[in-house]
């Protein structure tokens, strides 16, 4: 009991500041990178990844496996989104002697990461296993569809009942434009349709993916790379 508070009090730490301050839109978004690269100095790994429910997913996967990331200086930056890999990478340059470096992203931006890193890195990735060995892993096709596959749509709707949303998802499947879909598309849409919520639920359905030892490939490969 008292280590499963230890891991709420840590994820709640990580998530507060990013839950909160989404509300400000994309000064969050800015904030939440300027907190990380304040971190890569003294890092020994910098993940980069597209956003803040990235960053908000891998920190709440390590902390549910009572891992510090912190203390193993382990930074996760979201960058803004895929097409500023490049970017990102160019200003770690200085660093690359000494920091290791590792990342996420989606599938509709996988071939952004990878040219951004054969550009940087001196390398010549042709495929998601050469991405791979690097370090930098691919979610199918995003991180809510991984979560999705991974809980099943009846434990994210008795997640959502926990949470008193189910009501609101009931009323998103009658809309016209998402009544009859499948599930997981109506599930999908629902997560992603506020940012807020898009946060809140990143925490939330890794936190039951550690519970239940179905952690998405992509996070739990990262995490055991780094």
């Amino acid at each position: 009991m008292i280590a499963a508070m230890a891991t709420t009090r840590r994820v709640n730490l990580i998530t507060a500041g990013a839950i909160d301050g989404h509300l400000g839109g994309n000064a969050a978004s800015i904030r939440a990178t300027e907190r990380a690269l304040a971190k890569v100095e003294s890092a020994a790994v910098v993940v980069l990844v597209e956003g803040i429910s990235d960053q908000l997913a891998l920190e709440t996967a390590a902390a549910g496996r009572g891992r510090d990331l912190e203390a193993e200086r382990v930074v996760i930056v979201p960058i803004g989104g895929a097409h500023a890999i490049g970017r990102f990478l160019n200003r770690l340059a200085p660093l690359r002697a000494r920091v290791r470096l590792a990342g996420l992203c989606d599938l509709r931006e996988e071939q952004v990461f990878r040219r951004g890193l054969n550009m940087t890195q001196a390398v010549s990735l042709r495929t998601r296993t050469d991405m791979e060995h690097l370090g930098f892993y691919v979610c199918v096709n995003d991180l809510e569809e991984e979560l999705i596959h991974a809980l099943g749509t009846t434990e994210i709707e008795a997640l959502l009942d926990s949470q008193g949303d189910l009501r609101s998802f009931r009323s998103f499947q009658g809309q016209p434009a998402w009544r009859g879909r499948k599930p997981e598309t109506q599930l999908w849409r629902f997560l992603r349709s506020s940012s807020h919520r898009n946060l809140r639920y990143a925490r939330l359905l890794v936190e039951a993916a550690v519970d239940r030892n179905a952690v998405p490939r992509p996070l739990d490969a990262l995490l055991t790379a780094v």
